[in-house]
């Protein structure tokens, strides 16, 4: 009885990781939102880290996180760490390819609650007044990230932050955009 019981567990053991061996190797995340604002300034909001304070959907999460910034902002090799509650986590970004008013690439590395190395991307595409702002991030799942996608979806887990995100950026970006439209033109004298 006890040799069932364990070949029982074997078997689905084996068939359990072969499930998991063939989930996606990959995943990706991806969210837009139109903003009533240059690309130029959209972007501003994104390429300086100090600037994520007022949009990012993780900021509120730990009032009291702690943060260090690196680097010249808006250039490649820029960095955001942070060291927070359960909620947040902590990590590193750095920013890998900057274009102004076009792109900006983040090598966002996980430290806790689980370690892991994404890509995220910020592409900005003027539509007449507005900007198109889409944000995406890629990844790679090992063995252990193929297993929690059994049970955990990226795009539903991560999902929800980019959309709120998203839409603290176009309040933050609209606003400024507004404020920048109502500063008095220099004086010529």
């Amino acid at each position: 009885m006890l040799k069932k019981i364990a070949l029982t567990a074997v078997v689905l053991l084996a068939i359990l990781a072969i499930v998991i061996a063939t989930r996606p190797a990959e995943y990706r995340v991806s969210r837009s939102q139109s903003i009533d604002a240059p690309a130029s300034g959209v972007y501003a909001q994104v390429a300086d880290f100090h600037r994520w304070k007022a949009w990012s959907p993780w900021e509120k999460l730990d009032p009291s996180m702690q943060t260090e910034y690196a680097g010249e902002a808006g250039t490649p090799e820029a960095s955001y760490a942070w060291k927070g509650n359960d909620k947040v986590g902590e990590g590193r970004m750095t920013i890998i390819d900057a274009r102004p008013g076009q792109l900006i690439a983040i090598k966002l590395e996980f430290i806790k609650p689980f370690a892991s190395v994404a890509t995220t991307r910020f592409d900005f595409t003027p539509q007449g007044g507005t900007t198109q702002v889409t944000w995406t991030m890629d990844g790679h799942n090992d063995f252990a990230g193929k297993a929690f996608s059994l049970v955990m979806d990226m795009d539903k887990m991560v999902g929800g932050d980019f959309e709120r995100g998203l839409s603290q950026l176009k309040t933050v970006a609209e606003a400024e955009a507004v404020k920048s439209a109502q500063a008095p033109a220099p004086s010529s004298r």
